[in-house]
């Protein structure tokens, strides 16, 4: 059998491994000949095969390719002085040699137990990035681990950010030593360059060339080597026939004043294996934490919904001669809508109904205030359309800029008389045995225009004659085909349940929209009073 030999370069280090067998395997997996470290290097990766002196170099289906001389490849006889990579970076390099095998020197030793060093350091390294740490600590344990592996003075890792572009995060030196970001004084032209190609960037000596002119400010420093490789993310996909997706989420940098292993082949490798598992590890830190701050304002909300439940008044209400029953189910975790009712001094029941534009914690924070507005003008005696525009006027003075309110607002008297002011909300539902009137005196929404009057009329309710108040996201809902639910369909329901009492009727309502609005999302809150006059 012909003679034939590999120089190896992983993360393992630098090594001389004979081509022993016919069929020669190479890969992560321990049963494999020549056992490789590397995130990009697959279990099962390439095989050389010698047919009558020839050697083949076959790829096993490796997730990152094999490539000769820099060309991706599937087979390819190989020659003497072919330069073989496994993985498009992250993963390992040999060089191939024909004829006689030469004894490993006594120099491959001395190097091997210094590639050991890079190997500790790394694994240390690696094993910590897997146990869940925030953001901060990884950031410190990479940075640390990759100045022990390069042997090198200081570094700094900077991240990618959509608006402000490659941003600072850490910067430390040799003894575990964290560094100001603004005193670190270094270039920002390589690493720039670095995280625009993708490509690793290795600097001999600073003083060679023009390069001493362009990084000034390094090489005033004593700076002379530079190491800088990317952080890539690689989106590890379901089918091996998918493009794999790769994101370059910043860089990690190096330098040094003297030579060292900085500049060897070994420490590039490890480096790009650290910077392979660091910016997975980044990434988990990042969703960590962004996990933890959803999480924090989910807790938020949940306390500022009970805080919104607990503003709005009983269920049910009931009085000598009336019934009342509301509710308010937001479409998000809070809402804009309000409801309220007091008996008055005079003895009336006082009542209303609002509606905030827009939704979220700002509609809910407005609503919150314009519902301890109206509780404190609705306990005097004065009318309907004076308590709406002592609310509008209130709302003009805080000056809340695209913020308005829809308002419906009622006094029922013992003898039925119900005297209101519609300020711009839906027309609420007076529903007889016959049919069902409509309310609609009143004004424009409130906070919009400053010492507007407001109209009120009054209408006369029978024994057993209901009141619906709603808000849009009741008259509004849609199904399926586009269509609205309407008020037709809210007078069917109320006809349908005349003799029921408030919280029944009320169910049976809300029960009907999400019925006819089933198979699609609830766009808006859904908010409903309903009042029974008894007579």
């Amino acid at each position: 059998m012909a003679d034939a030999k590999l120089e190896v370069t992983d993360a393992l280090g630098s090594r001389t491994v004979v081509i022993d067998k016919s069929t020669f395997t190479i890969g992560r997996r321990d049963s494999n000949d020549l056992r490789l470290a590397g995130s990009e290097v697959s279990r099962d990766h390439a095989e050389i095969v010698n047919e009558q002196g020839r050697f083949i170099l076959r790829d096993r289906g490796s997730r990152y390719g094999s490539f000769v001389n820099g060309e991706g490849v599937t087979e390819r006889v190989l020659a003497h002085g072919d330069r073989v990579r496994l993985g498009r970076g992250g993963g390992a390099e040999l060089i191939f040699q024909a004829g006689e095998v030469a004894n490993v020197p006594e120099s491959a030793t001395a190097t091997a137990i210094s590639d050991l060093r890079h190997v500790a350091a790394l694994l240390e390294g690696l094993r910590a990035l897997g146990s869940g740490r925030v953001l901060d600590d990884v950031l410190t344990l990479v940075l640390d681990s990759a100045i022990d592996v390069g042997g090198a003075e200081r570094g700094f890792i900077m991240l990618a950010n959509p608006d402000t572009g490659l941003e600072l995060k850490l910067a430390r030196a040799r003894g575990r030593i964290t560094l100001p970001g603004q005193g670190f004084g270094t270039s920002r032209k390589i690493p720039e360059e670095v995280f625009e190609t993708g490509k690793p960037r290795i600097v001999a000596d600073l003083l060679d060339g023009d390069l001493a002119s362009v990084h000034m400010g390094t090489v005033a420093l004593g700076i002379r080597n530079v190491l800088c490789v990317p952080l890539r993310l690689v989106r590890y996909l379901e089918r091996a026939e998918q493009q794999v997706g790769e994101e370059r989420i910043g860089v990690l940098y190096l330098d040094s004043r003297e030579k060292g292993s900085l500049l060897s082949d070994s420490t590039r490798t490890a480096l790009e294996t650290l910077a392979t598992e660091a910016a997975v590890a980044i990434e988990n830190a990042r969703l960590y934490r962004e996990t933890i701050e959803k999480a924090r304002l989910e807790q938020e909300m949940r306390i500022a919904a009970e805080i919104q439940r607990a503003l709005l008044p009983k269920a049910s209400f009931n009085g000598p001669f009336f019934e009342v029953a509301a509710t308010s189910i937001p479409c998000r975790s809070i809402g804009g809508d309000f409801f309220d009712y007091a008996e008055t001094p005079v003895g009336r029941l006082a009542f209303a109904l609002g509606d905030v534009a827009g939704k979220g914690p700002p509609a809910a924070l407005l609503s919150a205030m314009v519902q301890g507005i109206f509780a404190a003008q609705a306990v005097g005696s004065a009318e309907p359309a004076k308590t709406i525009a002592d609310v509008n006027s209130a709302l003009i003075r805080r000056a809340i800029e695209a913020r308005f309110v829809t308002l419906f607002y009622g006094q029922l008297a013992p003898e039925g008389m119900l005297t209101y002011t519609n300020a711009g909300h839906n027309p609420p539902l007076v529903v007889r045995p016959g049919g069902y009137e409509r309310l609609e005196a009143g004004g424009p929404i409130l906070g919009l225009f400053e010492g507007v009057e407001f109209a009120q009329a009054s209408v006369t309710l029978g024994a057993g004659d209901w009141l619906v108040v709603f808000s849009d996201g009741v008259s509004e809902a849609l199904n399926e085909a586009d269509e609205e639910f309407g008020e037709a369909r809210i007078a069917d329901v109320v006809h349908a349940h005349q003799g029921a009492d408030g919280p029944a009727l009320l169910g049976a309502l809300v029960d009907a929209v999400r019925t006819f609005a089933d198979g699609t999302a609830q766009n808006d809150d859904i908010t409903v009073m309903v009042l029974r006059y008894r007579g």
